[in-house]
């Protein structure tokens, strides 16, 4: 089965450094088949028969003992990251991919935390809360938007990390191929 591995926090500054080479080298030697990354920021496409929770649990315990970083790993199967994209709840509004965020979580987050954070939003900005999901529109950037300070951090109760639509939709296609 295909899958999507979204490591957490990968190679943005100095800290966490994993060459992407590498991991698919530790991750292929650890059995895994069809192993692709796209882009620095940690994003895996695999096959593999493991359900996506233990799916991501390994490949943790993998990055803890081959360079000793404690990363947290989220996994979508093919046809999950397939129901992201197809919801696309931002569409009619989101026109730029870079600025359209999937903030992808480990359960859903709670309903009045998602409340609150889209208080934070600016006028121009969207956030639609759908299952696992947090879409996120920055039409001005993310780097004074209150709303992104508050989804970046650790603040959701859950695990997550989150990628761009560009980012996204690249990751399905190559996990169609």
């Amino acid at each position: 089965m295909r899958q999507v591995l979204l490591l957490r926090g990968i190679n943005v500054g100095p800290r966490n450094r994993i060459a992407m080479p590498s991991l698919r080298e530790r991750l292929t030697a650890a059995g895994f088949e069809d192993v692709r990354t796209y882009v620095q920021s940690g994003n895996v496409v695999l096959s593999s028969d493991a359900a996506p929770d233990e799916l991501a649990r390994q490949c943790e315990r993998l990055v803890e003992e081959e360079y000793a970083l404690s990363i947290d790993v989220l996994a979508r199967t093919r046809d999950e990251l397939a129901e992201v994209v197809q919801r696309n709840p931002l569409a009619e509004v989101a026109l730029d991919p870079k600025r359209y965020q999937v903030r992808f979580c480990s359960a859903e987050p709670d309903p009045e935390l998602v409340q609150r954070l889209s208080a934070l939003a600016t006028p121009s900005e969207r956030l639609v809360a759908a299952g696992r999901e947090l879409y996120a529109w920055h039409p001005d950037g993310v780097a004074r938007s209150r709303l992104w300070a508050e989804l970046g951090g650790r603040r959701l109760g859950v695990t997550a990390t989150s990628r761009n639509w560009r980012t996204v939709t690249t990751l399905l296609a190559m996990a169609e191929e």
